[in-house]
């Protein structure tokens, strides 16, 4: 069976197309970007399972994060929202409550909902039902439930819709699991495992886990609510029972989201600054100062941000992206612009995310005239002349996003449904914008 979000089947809107905006000069500008989407929903969780009320300062206010609250609602938690801002960010508080069933959990597209939010579901009461968006039907489930089944918990189903029957709480103790499709896998089980009986330990058997920085992330912010995770074993993590404490937690900007207009950047032979870039941080999206470089780029990162210049023509690259996984669809738009062959590895992985990312970025770059071949683990992609088209996004906002990168260098490129940003990335037309000034034109011949 095609699914129902992949190259062949997609969707094809016949009006909702925004024309991306192709530019006539450099670029030179300054941006913020809201706040990150993985801290925002790992810190909600932690919020949720702590020992009083704490607050979330500048988190995301995205699609991905209120399907997040919704569900901790459902579950017995306490969040009052504050006022949407212009910067994409929101504050919020959160109380604890007695977790508590009957509930429907709508995880949308969110792999974070859908996977983080079971192994806290566990510890509540009663029958919690999981479904999504018909694309989140076809994303790997198994190892997050077949977990939760080896320590004794009640579930009904593979795959969403799933449903799990909760007893008051979980035993714990040692779950063997195979992450290699996703390091969300860990994470989702980390980020509870405090509070099951007898703590839990997870050992990892199988293939090398991708996208692994997210699961430095998770120990660190269990870290800053007093939680130790023991990593002293390679792929065992270890978690004693004890007392996740409640901590006001700022959220940092989404450097992954950064990337886009960063490319900008280098698309348009200019200059980009993303100011609060931190200068220390757990997020995989760091390693976007390493790879621009190698295309071309120079970058200073400095007390006013990331800034990122380009002068010359876009290298090609060959890199192995398995730690970073989220970059490819950016990366990989850049590598279709470059003047030479770039190789992107370690990504097989990405087949699995909201759509087959490799399969749409292959399918998509080679209808608008590019020279991109899927591999075993990855995308070959090779210099071509490239010309207008419709770009689809399969209901993916990073599939969106490298579409309007394209599109900065090449004319009449139409992206169906540019709201699909709104996952993690809300207004991306407005951003994109103010990247961009007056120095675009759109629609012309």
């Amino acid at each position: 069976m095609i699914a129902a979000n992949t190259p062949g089947n997609e969707p094809k809107p016949a009006t909702n197309l925004w024309p991306a905006p192709t530019s006539h000069a450099p670029v030179a500008a300054k941006i913020s970007v809201p706040g990150s989407k993985s801290a925002t929903n790992r810190a909600l969780i932690l919020a949720a399972l702590a020992d009083g009320p704490s607050q979330i300062i500048d988190a995301l206010d995205a699609r991905d994060t209120r399907l997040m609250i919704g569900a901790l609602v459902a579950l017995g938690a306490d969040i009052e929202v504050g006022p949407s801002r212009s910067s994409g960010n929101f504050d919020l508080r959160i109380t604890p409550g007695p977790l508590r069933g009957p509930a429907v959990i709508d995880a949308g597209l969110a792999g974070t909902v859908m996977r983080f939010v079971p192994p806290l579901a566990a510890l509540a009461t009663g029958e919690i039902r999981f479904d999504g968006d018909l694309g989140a039907r076809n994303r790997p489930m198994t190892t997050t439930l077949n977990g939760l089944r080896a320590l004794g918990v009640t579930v009904a189903g593979d795959q969403l819709p799933f449903t799990i029957t909760a007893a008051g709480g979980v035993a714990g103790g040692l779950v063997t699991i195979d992450a290699s499709a996703s390091s969300q896998f860990v994470s989702a089980l980390l980020l509870s495992g405090a509070r099951y009986e007898t703590g839990l330990t997870i050992k990892h058997v199988g293939a090398s886990i991708p996208s692994s920085p997210h699961i430095a992330m998770t120990i660190q912010m269990l870290a800053e609510h007093g939680v130790a995770v023991d990593t002293s074993t390679a792929d065992v993590w270890r978690v004693d029972h004890q007392v996740i404490r409640a901590v006001d937690r700022p959220i940092e900007p989404d450097l992954s989201n950064a990337a886009p207009f960063l490319a900008a950047a280098l698309v348009t032979k200019g200059t980009v600054t993303i100011t609060g870039w931190p200068i220390s941080t757990s997020q995989p999206g760091a390693a976007l100062i390493g790879l621009l470089e190698r295309m071309g780029a120079q970058v200073v990162l400095d007390d006013t941000g990331l800034t990122v210049s380009m002068t010359g023509d876009i290298s090609g690259i060959d890199a192995d992206l398995g730690a970073v996984g989220e970059l490819t669809p950016t990366i990989a738009a850049l590598a279709a612009l470059a003047h030479s062959q770039s190789h992107l590895t370690g990504i097989a992985h990405l087949r699995g995310h909201e759509t087959d990312r490799l399969k749409a970025l292959a399918h998509e770059i080679t209808h608008l005239g590019g020279d991109a071949v899927e591999t075993a683990d990855g995308l070959h992609i090779r210099p071509a002349f490239m010309h207008g088209g419709r770009w689809a996004t399969y209901a993916d906002h990073r599939m969106a996003t490298a579409g309007a990168v394209i599109g900065l260098h090449v004319r009449n490129v139409e992206i169906e449904d540019i709201a699909t940003t709104d996952k993690t990335l809300p207004d991306f037309p407005r951003r994109w914008a103010q990247l961009l000034g007056d120095k675009t034109s759109a629609g012309d011949a």
